[in-house]
């Protein structure tokens, strides 16, 4: 007599929270960072699904440069972005003031 074996599939349901943070690509004591939608439980360099921007502190004033429709597509899908990041984005959003009239 036979014997069957029976094998049980189980589905992986791989469920990752996202995050918009930043992730330094900068020599050492010059730092640059992109901004990067990324699984929170990976390295803070590692492996991004997106970059939606830069942040150069360097530069006077601090250079910001954002994908905004991209930031807000991945808010939009549940993404969360990080303190530094909100406030970064927060920043570009407000106008510029108008210079006052002579």
């Amino acid at each position: 007599m036979r014997r069957q074996q029976v094998f049980l599939v189980i589905e992986r349901t791989s469920f990752s929270v996202l995050m918009i943070r930043l992730a330094r690509i900068g020599a050492r004591k010059k730092p640059y960072y992109r901004i990067v939608v990324i699984e929170k439980d990976r390295a803070r360099n590692g492996r991004s699904v997106e970059v939606v921007g830069t942040y150069n502190p360097r530069t006077s004033p601090a250079t910001v440069n954002l994908k905004q429709d991209r930031i807000e597509h991945w808010v939009s899908k549940g993404a969360k972005m990080s303190e530094t990041v909100s406030k970064l984005v927060s920043k570009q959003a407000q106008p510029a003031e108008p210079a006052p009239a002579a």
